[in-house]
């Protein structure tokens, strides 16, 4: 894991230097946006509305638009300037019952691993937090925006939990609240006694995302039937080095690189076919060459057949 801030738990005259990491993820098949015909991804620019030109991201500013249509520019100098007493401190303000904490106020959570130096003081803030059965309520600010936060003990880790602001959840205002239904108690006591017979102990293994799971059979499938557009002029991409790649596009790269190497060994035994062919022809020629320049043997002498003996001349 990487660590994204790195700061210190204030609590009381104790400092605890620690680094924060985030501690749950999104598990989810990533997609783009690309044009159906041909594969070619779908961009977005920033243009400015007024002159219509393409706004650079180093040129973009944050606007605060008032009702009378102007607007108030603030620029990163501008938010720096702001004091953030908490930007590298985890303020402990007070220490509250663990179920007093409302579910929904909760936003994201984070480990806290300790920096070699503290690590007496964090096992011992640990321990006290953990025995005490309670949670501790901080101030924190990530990414220039201040939160308020619960500190507990998870697996013998300290995990940040940052909070939505009190006034960030809504109140339900629906017309039911105000209505007077009529609950008989013997209906009352039916549901509890179905509650009780459905009642379990939570195991989270128990649990998973078979959406996420088919739809990764979905793509798996696709890929392995050749459904794969390559968009022109697109190359192979390599691995990428700053993060783990989304699963279409390893096993994209996966049948890619596949597809090439049997082209490859195609190739090869196709070149080696055409060599060896083209060698035992050579060797043909060259062979029927030698016999066509070769002088014919000299025929053998015909047996000469013996003299008939000549006759006396008679008297």
């Amino acid at each position: 894991m990487r660590s994204i801030w790195a700061g210190a738990i204030s609590f009381g005259m104790v400092v605890i230097p620690v680094k924060l990491y985030a501690a749950t993820e999104q598990r989810d098949v990533a997609f783009r946006q690309v044009h159906a015909e041909d594969g070619g991804r779908v961009q977005y620019r920033r243009f400015c509305s007024l002159d219509g030109q393409e706004v650079a991201y180093s040129d973009v500013a944050k606007g605060y638009e008032l009702a009378t249509g102007d607007v108030v520019v603030l620029t990163d100098e501008d938010m720096q300037e702001l004091p953030l007493a908490t930007a590298k401190r985890i303020d402990v303000l007070h220490f509250s019952p663990a179920g007093q904490l409302d579910p929904i106020l909760s936003n994201k959570a984070y480990y806290l691993e300790p920096e070699p130096p503290g690590v007496r003081a964090y096992a011992l803030f640990r321990d006290a937090l953990e025995r005490s059965g309670r949670v501790a309520v901080a101030k924190v600010a990530i990414r220039q925006r201040e939160a308020l936060a619960a500190l507990r003990v998870r697996d013998g880790v300290l995990v940040l939990e940052t909070l939505l602001w009190p006034d960030e959840v809504r109140t339900p205002d629906f017309k039911f609240l105000g209505e007077d239904v009529d609950v008989r108690s013997q209906e009352l006591k039916m549901a509890a006694s179905l509650i009780d017979t459905m009642t379990e102990d939570f195991d989270p293994a128990l649990y998973k995302d078979t959406y996420r799971e088919a739809l990764e059979a979905l793509v798996q499938a696709k890929i392995e039937g050749n459904e794969v557009v390559r968009p022109v002029g697109a190359t192979a991409s390599a691995g990428k080095s700053d993060g783990p790649a989304d699963l279409a596009e390893t096993l994209r790269a996966s049948v890619e690189a596949a597809k090439a190497n049997r082209a490859k060994t195609s190739d090869k035994a196709d070149k080696a076919d055409k060599a060896d062919k083209a060698d035992k022809a050579d060797k043909a020629d060259k062979t029927s060459g030698k016999a066509d320049d070769a002088e014919p043997p000299a025929k053998a002498p015909k047996p000469r057949r013996p003299a008939s003996p000549r006759r006396k001349a008679s008297a």
